[in-house]
C-alpha cells in the first residue's frame, strides 16, 4: 500500500482529494473547529440517527454537500486513546469493502495531537483492512481493496507523523508476509518454500542465510528434530539468517520460529475437525521471518538472527511412536508420550544451536500449544520469561503495538509433570497446566542465555467466518528489537 503524509487543518478537511475521507472522531461531540461542510453533514447524520456517539459506530455518507471525496465516513472512537482509534480507524475501513475505492484520506479529530503511534497504526489497519488472499483464490482479485493512504495531520505532528508512517509501513510489510505464509495450504508453504522465502528476502537485503537438509542435521545431533520429520515426505529444512546492522562485538538476539507446515499430530494424531487449520502450525516461523522483513526495512542497528526448524508431523510406516525415546542436540534424551507435542522437540534443538550466536537474548516463537488457548484465549499470546527485566520489555512492546502478551509462571514445581523412567525428560505432562510444562520443556535447553518463549497458538489465527492468519507477533517483535537498539 501507497501511504503518505498531508498537512492540512482540521477546518479545511473538506477539500482533500480522495475516493473517501474517513474521519475517526473522539469524545462525544464536533470540535467547534471542524470544517464547516462537515459539520453540517454531522450534524444532520445525528439528527437522523444515521450516527451516534457510540464506540464503534461508523456510517458513510455518499454525496454530502460540500465535501469534495464523494464519501464521507464518520467513526465513533470514545475515548481519544490508541487501542479505541485503531478500532474505530478499522470499523471506518470497513465501511468501504466492496466499494470501488482506490485512496483513503484518514484523519483523527478530538485526539489532541497525531504523534507517531497514531500515524503507525492508522496505517497498520488500512493495510490490515486491505489485505486479501489470492494465492490459491485468483477470484479473490476481483474484490477491491484501496491502495492509497494518505494520513491528514497539522503542520505541527507533521514530523513525528514520518517516523510513525514508516514504521507502520515496515511492520506491515513483515506481517502481511506473515499473513501470507501462514494462509497458504500446506502442499504450497512446505519446509522447502519457508526456505526459498529465506533465501530470497536474503539476495534482496544483503542478508546472510543459509539452510540446512536433514544430512546437516544428523551431523550436528539434532535427534529430536529429525524425530518429528521421519514420518513424512517432505523433506526437512532448518533456516538460518542474520541482519548484521551493528558491530560484530554486539551480541546478537536470535528468534527462533517453530516451522511444522502441517501437523496431523503424527501417531497421536488429531481429530479430523478443524485438521485444515494445521496449516497455521507454522505462525511461529512465520512471524519470525516477518519481523525480519520488517527490521530489514528500518535498518536499526542491531544484529539478529532468526532461526527456523521446519518440517511436517506426519503419521507413517517411518513415524516417531509414543513411547520412543531420542537424543536432542543437547545430549538429553527425551521420552516422547505424545507425537503431538512435537513443536517442543523440534524447538529444543533449535535452541541449543541458538548457543554458537552467545546470544543476548533468544527469544523463541511458537503455536505450542492448545492449552495456551484454554487459559488466554485469542487475546493475549503467553509469554514466558528468564527474567523480570526481559517480561518487562516483552509486555512493554506488545502493549506499544498492540498485540499484548501476558506473563505465565515457571516456578520449579511444574516441572516435576515432565519427570520420567526412561529418559532424562518426556515430552509431556498432565493436561493441567499445560502450556507450563512446555514452558518448562524448553526452559531446560536455554541454560547458556536469557530467554523468552511465546506461545502464539490463541492468536496466530482466527477460525470461523473470519479464518485466516493475523500476522501475530510480529508487531511485538519488532517493536522489541528496536527497543534493543537503545
Amino acid at each position: 500500500m501507497d501511504a503518505r503524509i498531508q498537512t492540512v487543518s482540521v477546518d479545511k478537511l473538506a477539500n482533500v482529494a480522495a475516493d473517501a475521507l474517513v474521519l475517526v472522531l473522539a469524545g462525544d461531540s464536533a470540535p467547534a473547529q471542524l470544517d464547516p461542510a462537515i459539520a453540517q453533514a454531522l450534524k444532520l447524520a445525528l439528527k437522523l440517527g444515521d450516527f451516534d456517539w457510540k464506540a464503534g459506530k461508523a456510517t458513510t455518507l455518499v454525496g454530502a454537500t460540500g465535501v469534495k471525496p464523494a464519501r464521507l465516513v464518520l467513526s465513533a472512537a470514545g475515548k481519544p486513546a490508541l487501542k479505541s482509534a485503531k478500532a474505530a480507524l478499522l470499523a471506518g475501513l470497513a465501511q468501504l469493502k466492496g466499494r470501488n475505492v482506490t485512496h483513503v484520506a484518514v484523519a483523527f479529530v478530538g485526539f489532541g495531537t497525531v504523534d507517531a503511534a497514531l500515524a503507525e497504526h492508522a496505517v497498520l489497519a488500512a493495510r490490515e483492512q486491505s489485505y486479501l488472499y489470492r494465492h490459491t483464490k485468483p477470484s479473490a482479485s476481483s474484490d477491491p481493496r484501496p491502495t492509497k493512504l494518505t494520513l491528514l495531520v497539522d503542520k505541527a505532528d507533521t514530523r513525528a507523523a514520518r517516523v510513525g508512517l514508516e514504521r507502520g509501513l515496515a511492520i506491515g510489510e513483515g506481517i502481511e508476509l506473515a499473513r501470507e505464509l501462514a494462509n497458504r495450504p500446506g502442499n504450497y508453504c512446505t519446509p522447502t518454500h519457508l526456505a526459498d522465502c529465506a533465501r530470497d528476502m536474503g539476495r534482496k537485503h544483503g542478508l546472510k542465510v543459509e539452510v540446512l537438509d536433514k544430512k546437516a542435521v544428523e551431523r550436528l545431533g539434532m535427534g529430536a528434530f529429525l524425530a518429528v520429520s521421519q514420518g513424512g515426505e517432505e523433506p526437512l529444512r532448518f533456516i538460518v539468517a542474520r541482519y548484521d546492522g551493528a558491530a560484530r562485538t554486539q551480541a546478537p538476539v536470535v528468534l527462533v520460529g517453530k516451522g511444522i507446515t502441517f501437523d496431523t499430530g503424527g501417531i497421536s494424531l488429531k481429530p479430523g475437525a478443524e485438521m485444515d487449520e494445521m496449516k497455521y502450525d507454522m505462525g511461529g516461523a512465520a512471524s519470525v521471518l516477518g519481523a525480519l522483513r520488517a527490521v530489514v526495512e528500518l535498518k536499526p542497528k542491531i544484529n539478529l538472527v532468526v532461526l527456523i526448524p521446519a518440517c511436517e508431523n506426519m503419521p507413517s510406516g517411518t513415524a516417531v511412536k509414543p513411547g520412543d525415546v531420542v537424543t536432542s542436540m543437547s545430549g538429553q534424551t527425551i521420552e516422547i508420550l505424545n507425537t503431538d507435542a512435537e513443536g517442543r522437540l523440534i524447538l529444543c534443538d533449535a535452541l541449543t544451536y541458538a548457543e554458537r550466536f552467545k546470544p543476548s537474548v533468544v527469544v523463541d516463537v511458537a503455536t505450542l500449544t492448545g492449552a495456551c488457548v484454554i487459559a488466554l484465549g485469542g487475546v493475549r499470546s503467553g509469554m514466558y520469561a528468564s527474567d523480570d527485566a526481559l517480561a518487562t520489555a516483552l509486555s512493554t512492546a506488545g502493549d506499544e503495538a498492540l498485540d499484548p502478551c501476558w506473563r505465565m509462571p515457571l516456578d520449579d514445581e511444574y516441572e516435576e509433570g515432565l519427570k520420567t523412567h526412561f529418559a532424562d525428560v518426556a515430552n509431556v505432562g498432565s493436561r493441567a497446566g499445560g502450556s507450563i510444562t512446555a514452558a518448562m520443556f524448553l526452559k531446560r535447553f536455554t541454560k547458556a542465555y536469557r530467554w523468552a518463549h511465546l506461545d502464539i497458538a490463541g492468536t496466530a489465527w482466527k477460525g470461523g467466518a473470519a479464518k485466516g492468519a493475523t500476522g501475530r507477533p510480529v508487531g511485538l517483535l519488532t517493536h522489541f528489537l528496536l527497543a534493543q537498539v537503545a
